[in-house]
């Protein structure tokens, strides 16, 4: 159920929808609408969590951040709202009750680390799909999507294909180049850490192929044209490399000095060209309205500080801040701003915490997930990444395997008294193929 997710998040282009429903129309919406209902009657059957850790503070800061959703959402309605804001607001009510359930889906569906295992290959192997679709689209400068224009029941959204200087920015399958980037760069740790393991197996011989995900997933950073994603990739391989052994960081180092070079020299114009987003960035209309945006924040926010204007009712027309972290602030109140922070730590808390207690391959895919929490936190300073289904949807279901890995690690402590279980033949023999 996770996997088909993940094919409708990453595979099917983020513009198209289903004919009649309109913003409602996402086929991965509708999807975590559909585990979020799975789950609930699950539960009503008397389904119990798999066993494991008790307290999920994960799942305790999820609830609090949908608590504080519903209720910032009641009092933005009892003070009354434009017509055009309810249904956004409504929208937005919508999409979390879809992050909801691919969160709480992925918390206690996710039994052991097999399953959290498969899952992540699985999400590796479409991050280094769409990277390569990304690349083709970089040096094509054409979107290839408009074979999804002559499917009866969808409608294709216009796409934001569009350029830098010289440069074609690549969007993949996403809304926006800076979500896409996002998307790719946001994945990079758990793409070094399946590499680093190959493919977290313990046979090298497989170890090759897993670095392709990973290349591809750097390469798209480097010609993305982008200060975010030149910023998210280092945010990635520094925060990869305390949980890598030292021969797999002189490899990354290596490999990363090497990507650079070939881009520059295969590329000619892109070293330029991203030194002088970051050296002309004080003069950027892009960087300009990121700051002008932080000395409107308490104008926007005195009317409610601690509940904010509602999510989903803060509307383009009024600011576009293109940084998450201060729209949720205005949105939600300093209540939202914490629950939302309370999400990302206490997931990659959890994470690290999970790796001390699991076995090798569950501690590598642990690290990895730290990692890319801490990416997305650190990339959702540069663009509204809950207004994406992407890049939201990779958070809250990224953060749902850090939750999990929590559940099922024991501390070390216990874990050195449990016996040694043989495993059955079937386990075995599944292993070893």
């Amino acid at each position: 159920m996770l996997t088909v997710y993940l094919l409708c998040l990453l595979v099917i282009p983020s513009n198209v929808t289903i004919a009649g429903l309109g913003t409602y129309g996402r086929p991965s919406m509708l999807w975590g609408l559909v585990l979020l209902a799975w789950w609930v009657l699950w539960r009503l059957e008397g389904g119990v969590p798999p066993a494991g850790r008790d307290r999920q503070v994960v799942r305790i800061a999820m609830g609090a951040l949908a608590f504080v959703i519903l209720v910032s959402f009641a009092h933005a309605m009892l003070r009354g709202q434009p017509a055009d804001q309810i249904s956004p607001a409504i929208a937005a009510l919508v999409r979390t009750a879809s992050w909801g359930g691919v969160f709480l889906v992925a918390v206690d569906g996710l039994v052991d680390t097999d399953d959290v295992v498969r899952l992540t290959r699985r999400l590796v192997v479409l991050t280094g799909l769409i990277a390569c679709f990304g690349l083709a689209q970089f040096a094509t400068r054409r979107t290839m999507l408009s074979w999804a224009e002559g499917i009866p029941g969808l409608v294709f959204g216009a796409d934001d294909f569009s350029s830098r200087g010289m440069f074609a920015r690549a969007v993949g399958t996403a809304t926006h180049p800076l979500e896409f980037g996002a998307v790719v760069v946001g994945m990079l740790p758990l793409t070094i850490a399946a590499a680093v393991s190959g493919g977290f197996r313990r046979d090298r011989a497989l170890r090759l192929r897993w670095w392709i995900p990973a290349t591809l997933a750097a390469l798209v950073a480097l010609v993305s044209v982008s200060r975010s994603a030149i910023v998210g990739l280092a945010v990635a391989i520094l925060a990869s490399i305390p949980g890598m052994p030292r021969k797999s960081r002189r490899v990354l180092t290596v490999a990363a000095g090497v990507a650079v070079v070939v881009v520059a020299v295969a590329v000619p114009g892109m070293a330029s060209t991203v030194v002088s987003l970051f050296t002309g960035a004080s003069d950027d209309p892009s960087t300009l309205s990121r700051t002008n945006a932080l000395a409107r924040v308490p104008d926007f926010l005195a009317a409610s500080p601690l509940l904010g204007a509602g999510f989903g009712t803060f509307l383009p027309r009024y600011y576009i801040f293109d940084n998450q972290w201060v729209l949720t602030l205005v949105e939600l109140g300093i209540a939202g701003a914490a629950a939302l922070a309370a999400v990302v730590v206490s997931a990659i808390w959890s994470a690290v915490i999970a790796a001390k207690g699991l076995d090798p391959a569950g501690a590598v895919v642990a690290r990895g997930a730290a990692a890319s929490m801490l990416t997305l936190a650190v990339l959702f300073a540069f663009f509204d990444g809950l207004a994406f289904p992407m890049s939201a949807g990779l958070l809250f279901l990224v953060a749902g395997v850090c939750a999990a890995s929590y559940r099922m690690s024991a501390r070390p402590e216990t874990a050195s008294r449990l016996p040694s279980i043989p495993l059955p033949e079937s386990r075995a023999m599944r292993d070893s193929v």
